[in-house]
């Protein structure tokens, strides 16, 4: 009898010993989720707080129906695929360039990874600084140069509105793809670099056929984090833009917070809330899908 107490106690310990994460999760995510989606389905405005009612699919029809809804996804699809692309292509480089031997290696690498340390918040204001149209550094060096005869409005045009927190986030992104891919990257075993070399293979052989395999794992992990942290980052582009000119640097997030927080329209809020969740959902799943996530250590 003592035996089968024991063995079922055994077999409810892990979900025992699970249950106060789970239980935080839930709190902290679950509620907050589940309450988003019943918000989406109110007319929830706090501009009128005693007009709150049940409107079933009005907010998401409404959403459906603005004419600036697919300039806003576009800009989103824009904004991440362009930031993240650099930004890989560029963390690639440095974790490449600091996996050598130099002198001053230590100095280089930690400024290269300063601007990880840095605020988002911080990182706006310095590149709206940097792109001003009056007093801004780039117009100056372009106009000292000749390339351009009059000042260029970069935060208030509608052609370059887009570059100025694309930039800043590409800047403010490098450091992540170094730091991951570097340590990617040493962890290779080194006699599999010298029994490739030993074998006559050559350097883009090496590359290719052993530390690109090696550092998938990794690679994998790191685009599908920072695609979802890219698109979830509006914060540079709310101080540089605020998502204008009539929304050509909006993207779904701030579109999100601005009609929550500034229209005070929850309800409409939350509808669009879970349709940029249901893009992320169904993003994650496509990608897991595709890389093959699950054979990504699979050489």
């Amino acid at each position: 009898m003592k035996a089968k107490k024991k063995r079922n106690w055994r077999k409810w310990e892990p979900y025992l010993l699970l249950a106060p994460g789970l239980l935080l999760i839930v709190l902290l995510m679950g509620y907050p989720l589940l309450y988003s989606v019943r918000l989406s389905f109110l007319n929830y405005n706090l501009l009128t707080p005693n007009d709150i009612h049940f409107n079933g699919l009005e907010n998401y029809q409404k959403l459906f129906s603005n004419p600036d809804l697919w300039l806003i996804v576009k800009n989103s699809i824009i904004w991440v695929v362009v930031v993240v692309f650099f930004q890989f292509l560029l963390g690639f480089t440095l974790a490449m360039l600091l996996n050598s031997q130099f002198r001053g290696k230590g100095l280089y690498q930690s400024v290269a990874f300063l601007p990880w340390a840095v605020s988002g918040f911080l990182i706006g204001l310095t590149f709206k600084w940097l792109f001003s149209q009056h007093n801004g550094v780039i117009n100056f060096a372009l106009q000292s140069l000749g390339l351009i005869d009059a000042p260029v409005s970069w935060l208030g045009s509608e052609t370059f509105s887009m570059i100025v927190p694309i930039v800043g986030m590409i800047w403010y992104g490098v450091p992540f793809f170094g730091i991951m891919i570097l340590a990617a990257l040493q962890s290779i075993p080194v006699d599999v670099i010298e029994s490739a070399k030993i074998d006559g293979a050559s350097a883009t052989q090496t590359f290719f056929k052993v530390m690109i395999p090696y550092v998938r794992p990794t690679i994998t992990v790191t685009l599908l984090l920072r695609v979802i942290w890219v698109f979830n980052s509006p914060d540079i582009i709310y101080i540089t833009t605020a998502g204008g000119p009539a929304n050509t640097s909006n993207i779904l997030p701030l579109y999100v917070f601005n009609q929550a927080y500034y229209s005070m329209d929850f309800g409409y809020g939350a509808a669009a809330g879970i349709l940029m969740m249901e893009v992320l959902l169904i993003y994650a799943m496509l990608y897991l899908k595709l890389t093959s996530y699950e054979k990504a250590g699979d050489f």
